[in-house]
């Protein structure tokens, strides 16, 4: 099996952050924005060019995560980790102190041109359905998108990002867990 058949190549990969802080809009291209609050917290998720953030707060706590294509500068201050989301990574981290627990899956897949045609049109109709927030672009190599679906729950929320680039096939998934404990 080839592996490079199974992940992006670096070029086309992503860099992951998680911060104790909030993120500034400069950062990003902005190109959608939504709000979701329930009983004592708070996530703002933004479509960004290349990738998405999510802000979580809850009391005076506020921690956020952003995924960007490669190439597009993360800050480093108050990053709580960083890395290269080529592949699988799973995350599980606590913040005792703010009573915040975060849990984050990122997958990341290459797909041969027609089984990302077939996942683009399946994820257009998912998104349709769940009402969530979608950023489609073309370009040269074809049809692109990302979606944010969020859940709200008592005391927790979950995202689940999903970003389509047809350079390359490249599919990312992640889902994410914000709780308060």
């Amino acid at each position: 099996m080839n592996p490079t058949a199974l992940t992006p190549q670096i070029d086309q990969a992503f860099t992951f952050g998680l911060y104790n802080r909030a993120l500034h809009p400069e950062f990003f291209d902005l190109r959608s924005r939504r709000v979701a609050r329930h009983q004592g917290w708070e996530l703002e998720s933004w479509i960004v060019s290349g990738g998405h953030a999510l802000r979580f707060g809850t009391g005076s706590a506020c921690y956020a995560e952003a995924i960007c294509q490669n190439g597009t500068p993360l800050p480093d201050a108050h990053s709580v980790t960083s890395f290269i989301c080529a592949g699988e990574h799973d995350l599980d981290e606590s913040f005792d102190q703010d009573g915040v627990g975060y849990i984050s899956t990122i997958q990341s897949e290459t797909l041969g041109e027609n089984l990302y045609r077939a996942t683009f049109e399946e994820m257009l109709d998912y998104a349709s359905e769940a009402d969530a927030q979608v950023s489609r672009w073309e370009s040269p190599e074809g049809s692109n998108m990302s979606i944010i679906d969020v859940q709200r729950f008592h005391k927790e929320v979950h995202a689940q990002c999903y970003h389509l680039y047809a350079r390359g096939g490249v599919v990312l998934r992640t889902q994410t867990i914000f709780e308060q404990k």
